[in-house]
């Protein structure tokens, strides 16, 4: 079988560094199991979970333009039961939570009106964020140096509103009642 992402292996750990672990596996090829990708629990210490000479399964989660071959145990493992949290019930809003006049629901204020995400946790974000990207050049044929300037300098000036706009954004908004302002 050739070594394809998606393919499952059984291999040898061959060397455990404190990262991952290295697995041998079919014509003579080698890949490594990152820390992150041997437990569905949290590993301290690899070496607590692998040693060299263990047989493992393996799946092909990766393999780089290099050569490299990312591997993963976890991923052939039934997924960890989650524990409730400490003073929830199994369903429900949470306790002093917003009730309003909907039954179960919020009345009013963040994410209001707003079809609630898969799971009911409130709305989704955008997939990605908003990342600037610059308008197509205009035709500069028959430019003077100071009509280059002058729109050079428009150019500035909008991509600095941008960034300051974006900034002011993150921050909660560009007002601040005076008595927050640097007097």
């Amino acid at each position: 079988m050739a070594i394809e992402v998606g393919n499952v292996f059984e291999g040898r750990v061959t060397g455990v560094k404190p990262f991952g672990a290295f697995v041998a596996l079919p014509e003579g090829r080698v890949g490594m199991v990152h820390i992150s990708e041997v437990s569905n629990e949290f590993v301290q210490d690899i070496n607590t979970v692998l040693h060299d000479g263990d047989a493992v399964k393996v799946q092909v989660i990766n393999i780089a333009p290099d050569g490299k071959i990312a591997l993963s145990i976890k991923r052939l493992l039934p997924p960890a039961p989650r524990q409730p949290r400490e003073g929830r019930g199994p369903a429900g809003p949470r306790p002093g939570g917003f009730c309003g006049g909907q039954e179960g629901g919020r009345s009013g204020g963040r994410g209001a009106g707003r079809a609630p995400r898969e799971g009911g946790r409130g709305p989704a974000r955008e997939a990605a964020p908003r990342v600037w990207q610059p308008k197509a050049p205009a035709r500069s044929d028959n430019l003077s140096f100071e009509d280059m300037m002058s729109r050079f300098k428009s150019q500035s000036e909008e991509k600095m509103a941008d960034l300051d706009h974006e900034t002011n954004n993150r921050r909660g908004g560009g007002y601040a009642p005076r008595s927050r302002r640097g007097r």
